[in-house]
């Protein structure tokens, strides 16, 4: 008498021969399920092994719309299921199966169909992650070229200003941000400079910020007045519509006479900007109107000033300052007490400068927002070339 295995509460046994060639054929079910790493093919396996090897009459995958062989009843509640969890015990679908002539699955069928539905369970978990895995491959892709795209639209080379010293930093807080710097040299000589910053960080923010670069390069070389030109950004953006005014934007522009040190500034909403003048308390370039995009009809008003041979200058966005150590926000007055204390005259020492008070404040923890910065000098001998 052939030995046998009798399963709990069941009077059925499978005798070893009968339990080899399950093994057997569980193995090569095994095998196909796993040659594939498309969900929906895992699926579909699964369903023919059913109907085909053990000969039911259908099957299906109710929650994912599959189905093979006969069609199954509408009312499916009473037919044999089989879950396919993953490896937390979170329910990914359901296996149905229909044995021929409603009659019961044998002890066989029903060994067989638990282990493929474990088998598939694995599969389905893996094909899952794959896809999960190539589509973060590829937003990864799009967002390193985002990124290089939008590194590729800052200065890619400052202009030589006899006597001045121009640098700037612009550090974005995930692949791509919300800030915006430019710098553009108009026919007349004078060279006119922004720094901005779009409502919220990341993908969204960078888009805006990148339409406001291509509005603001087609109105500045017009040459128009600050202030028209801030008035004209402001409408503009609003025309936008409502996402565009969502995603305001806070701007600060500059217009420098390089030969008479001129200078010209208009602030919409932005941050202060910091100007320090020999012999003289630091000044605030405070706010004239309100950001870009947020009301309709706004007028801006500039402030003028003389750039004389020691002077220097500091535009940033709020990345800057809310810069935080514990509860403790850096803040714009340290910024400006940093600033104050830079002995250097060369604005890219400065920003170092500035970067390095930060880090330490900070004591290396992560960045919470976009960091742009732009920094002007003047030389005491206003002859003198920057290096």
């Amino acid at each position: 008498m052939a030995a046998g295995i009798q399963l709990p509460g069941n009077g059925e046994t499978i005798d070893l021969q009968q339990q080899v060639a399950r093994l057997q054929a569980l193995l090569e079910a095994s095998r196909q399920v796993h040659s594939t790493i498309r969900e929906e093919e895992v699926l579909e396996q699964v369903l023919r092994i059913v109907v085909r090897e053990l000969e039911m009459a259908g099957a299906a995958f109710p929650a994912a719309g599959l189905a093979y062989g006969d069609e199954l009843p509408a009312d499916a509640s009473a037919l044999p299921s089989y879950p396919l969890d993953d490896r937390e015990g979170r329910r990914m679908e359901d296996l149905v199966v229909a044995p021929p002539d409603g009659r019961e699955l044998t002890l066989y069928e029903a060994d067989f169909i638990e282990g493929l539905a474990l088998q598939a369970a694995v599969a389905l978990e893996n094909a899952r992650n794959h896809k999960r895995n190539v589509e973060f491959a590829r937003v990864q892709q799009d967002l390193d070229a985002a990124r290089a795209i939008q590194r590729s639209l800052l200065p890619q080379k400052l202009p030589v200003i006899p006597g001045y010293s121009l640098a700037f930093r612009s550090v974005t807080c995930y692949e791509v941000g919300g800030d915006y710097l430019d710098i553009v040299v108009l026919p007349d000589g004078s060279i006119l400079m922004a720094v901005a910053d779009v409502a919220g960080k990341g993908l969204a923010s960078a888009i805006w910020a990148t339409s406001f670069r291509s509005a603001f390069r087609a109105m500045a070389v017009t040459g128009m007045p600050l202030e028209e030109l801030a008035t004209r950004m402001n409408q503009h953006h609003w025309a936008e519509g409502e996402e565009a005014r969502r995603r305001y934007l806070t701007a600060i522009f500059l217009r420098l006479q390089p030969e008479t040190g001129e200078l010209v500034v208009v602030n919409a909403g932005h941050n202060p900007g910091f100007l320090l003048q020999p012999g003289l308390p630091p000044r605030l370039l405070e706010a004239a109107g309100t950001p870009l995009g947020l009301l309709p009809g706004m007028r801006y008003s500039s402030e003028s000033h003389v750039f004389t041979p020691g002077t220097r200058l500091l535009f940033y966005t709020d990345g800057l300052t809310e810069v935080f150590q514990g509860d403790e926000e850096f803040g714009s007055e340290r910024l400006m007490d940093e600033f104050s204390k830079c002995p250097a005259a060369k604005a890219d020492v400065i920003l170092d400068a500035l970067w390095a008070a930060i880090e330490r404040f900070s004591e290396g923890g992560p960045q919470g927002d976009d960091m742009t910065a732009l920094a002007l000098c003047r030389g005491i001998d206003s002859t003198e070339m920057p290096v």
